[in-house]
């Protein structure tokens, strides 16, 4: 067996590792046993991805070498790796544009307790990128609920306890509804690992046997994960979550979080039904219309809004209509769309949140877009980063972002019964996204400042901040400018789920 097999296994360990060790150090000790941490896990993905690109294959690793029942397994292919490498990257870049913000925030008992939930996030993540097991998969899924309510809550202000609660209560009908859907798989097939479910499924679909049953259990598993990945009108928990977190944590949440679930959601179509029967199912016709959806009403509450950081945190909502919109699709091209605009977001919008945090620095940390005027020329490093990741929002070419739609365009003429309605909201939906985008940045570099208290404050960014931020920017246009050989690793990796 190959070194890279047992790469999927030992990124999860070190990450859980990693955060033992981080709650038994110093909060400082903690930032750097978490940070090292995730730079191997990525160095770990960048090697595995590279294997699995020159061999062209896809493997799965039996934990323990037990087989099931009683043993675990986890699957590996381009699209796991491709993930897996992008989330562990997202979480370095963010901490580390973050980790003074989180300084301030967090009180400094707290601190070493963020970064042991920033690292159980990122086992969690991994773990439902990998598994080959759907209850696995469910009880990792608690884990990244949980985290991800306390890097929430990490920031210990009433506004922060208060969506902390409403995130939970919302993420635990979420888990209700997949805990009962796995229950019935159970009960119905006696498998949990999904390329034994995929067998039953597939002798059901030809059966005709309990046809019912499984639409309700597709139905709860689908709606489950769209309420955790916030698709409209599950989303309400988004904005006073995201709006109210400490800025690495807004980045976290909004850029990799969401897709987890939808990743897990992905490999169910995939891996557990199958996608002739779970087209069959008729349930990516309701997640197009949610998605559908999402993209108008997430980018509607956006142009009401005049929270800086709530109004991208319902660009995330329409963000996520995107996403489920391609799923829903029910095309090739479609599926790829969907999967690029993962990633395209996953770089984007912790881009977004992490420029804001600099923008309101030199505005008296005032989350008020009105009272931003010529934070854009007081920050530039910040004002050029915000200015990025709009454009790729919007779907400027050049930007990540623009791919996505094109792709999105083309996977609808692959669906005539559905073409209309995609191209109709797309077109809508983009021209919404610059009437919220388009607004700020002529705020922040053509406001009138000379009437604010701020107009003297300069920026004051780290160094950390500032290799974060141009990281981010360069990830930007490399993945909007050479995307090629994402999407055929992309093709190619859903090929082998």
């Amino acid at each position: 067996m190959a070194f890279a097999h047992n790469i999927p296994f030992i990124s999860i360990m070190m990450t859980i590792l990693a955060g033992v060790i981080s709650l038994l150090t110093g909060k400082d000790k903690a930032a750097r046993i978490c940070l090292g941490t995730l730079t191997a896990v990525a160095l770990l993905s960048a090697l595995l991805f590279a294997y699995l690109w020159q061999t062209g294959t896809s493997f799965t690793f039996s934990m323990g070498h037990f087989p099931a029942p009683w043993g675990n397994e986890l699957q590996a292919g381009l699209f796991e790796a491709l993930m897996a490498l992008t989330f562990t990257v997202v979480m370095i870049l963010s901490l580390v544009a973050g980790r003074e913000r989180v300084v301030a925030d967090i009180a400094p008992a707290r601190q070493g307790l963020y970064y042991l939930l920033c690292s159980l996030l990122t086992c969690s993540l991994l773990a439902l990128v990998y598994t080959n097991d759907i209850f696995t998969a469910y009880v990792f899924v608690e884990i990244n609920t949980l985290a991800a309510c306390g890097i929430v809550a990490a920031k210990d202000t009433g506004e922060t306890v208060t969506a902390t609660i409403r995130y939970l209560i919302m993420s635990l009908l979420g888990s209700g509804l997949i805990l009962i859907a796995i229950s019935l798989l159970y009960a119905i097939t006696g498998h949990l690992l999904m390329n034994d479910l995929l067998g039953s499924m597939t002798e059901l679909a030809a059966s005709g046997d309990y046809a019912m049953p499984c639409m309700v259990i597709m139905l709860f598993l689908a709606i489950g994960l769209a309420i955790k990945s916030a698709l409209f009108p599950f989303h309400t928990w988004l904005p006073a979550a995201h709006g109210s977190a400490t800025a690495a944590s807004s980045a976290i949440l909004s850029g990799v979080v969401l897709k987890g679930y939808i990743i897990l959601l992905l490999k169910i179509f995939y891996r557990v039904f199958g996608l002739s029967f779970a087209h069959d199912l008729r349930v990516a016709d309701l997640l197009f219309v949610f998605g559908l959806l999402g993209m108008i009403m997430g980018s509607i509450f956006a142009v009401r809004e005049k929270n800086l950081k709530r109004m991208l945190a319902y660009s995330s909502v329409a963000q996520v209509g995107y996403i489920f919109m391609g799923i829903g699709l029910s095309t090739a091209i479609g599926m790829v769309a969907a999967c690029f605009h993962i990633l395209a977001h996953a770089i984007t919008k912790p881009l977004l949140f992490l420029a804001a945090d600099g923008l309101m620095d030199v505005s008296g940390h005032s989350k008020n877009i009105f009272n931003m005027q010529g934070a854009g020329r007081r920050n530039i490093l910040a004002g050029i980063a915000f200015t990025v990741g709009a454009l790729s929002m919007i779907g400027i070419p050049m930007f990540s972002g623009f791919v996505s739609k094109f792709y999105f365009v083309q996977g609808s003429f692959q669906n005539p019964d559905k073409m209309l309605a995609t191209l109709i909201v797309l077109a809508l939906s983009t021209v919404l996204n610059a009437m919220y985008y388009l607004p700020v940045l002529v705020t922040l570099y053509l406001g009138n400042d000379e009437n604010s208290p701020y107009r003297h404050r300069k920026s004051a960014n780290s160094r950390n901040y500032k290799k974060a931020m141009v990281a981010f920017i360069l990830l930007n246009f490399i993945l909007g400018m050479f995307y090629e050989p994402v999407i055929k690793a992309l093709e190619q990796g859903l090929l082998m789920l």
